[in-house]
């Protein structure tokens, strides 16, 4: 049974952000809100972690995981930006968005897409979400936490809690900014290209 935990949408409680993060120190699992609903999140390292959000989402080995980040300083190191690129991120950030981008070679090789070497990055817009990278000092390995034959990700901390909490080492209760999930664009080439609309207005492209 994971541990259930509820943090202040506002003000997460820095003794509660730290038992997560120490939970992901060791190898942990987490279920947590964001900006467009829940997500699964692991130390970047952790295969077995990785090998837990395949499972419970039964994805392939070609998803694109994501890296959540506190703010765009952390992005270099993960991914290869272009100068559009870049202005496009610094503009629609922070936000409901992933990011597909090249991998640089100090990413994990593990958590690329083995055919494509890409990966997600995300800056979201969420006081939980911020103060969990913040405290982890590094972004965080995450999936949108959709369950398999979903279209939409998890939005009750007490619900997966419930259903699905004997996977998860921690679950955070906390409120999401949208029951969509994040909006996907695949800025691997020069022309930016919808993979997935969702919580982000395209209308901002």
């Amino acid at each position: 049974m994971s541990r259930y935990i509820e943090l202040h949408p506002d003000n997460p409680q820095s003794r509660l952000v730290d038992k997560v993060v120490g939970v992901i120190k060791d190898d942990g699992l987490i279920a947590y809100p964001t900006d467009s609903g829940y997500a699964l999140a692991c130390a970047p390292g952790n295969k077995e972690g990785l090998d837990r959000i395949r499972q419970i989402r039964q994805l392939s080995d070609k998803h694109n995981f994501t890296f959540v980040c506190a703010g765009f300083a952390q992005v270099g190191s993960l991914a290869i930006v272009g100068n559009n690129a870049f202005r496009l991120i610094k503009r629609l950030t922070p936000g409901p968005w992933t990011f597909i981008l090249k991998g640089t070679k100090e990413v994990p090789r593990m958590t690329l897409n083995p055919r494509k070497h890409t990966l997600g990055v995300r800056i979201p817009d969420h006081a939980i979400t911020q103060a969990l990278v913040a405290a982890y000092g590094a972004p965080l390995l995450s999936s949108t936490f959709i369950r398999p034959g979903n279209e939409v990700p998890e939005t009750s901390g007490w619900e997966i809690e419930d259903a699905l909490g004997h996977l998860i080492d921690v679950v955070i209760e906390g409120p999401v900014g949208s029951t969509e999930p994040t909006t996907v664009l695949d800025l691997t080439q020069d022309v930016p290209e919808v993979a997935r609309e969702g919580a982000g207005d395209t209308r901002l492209l």
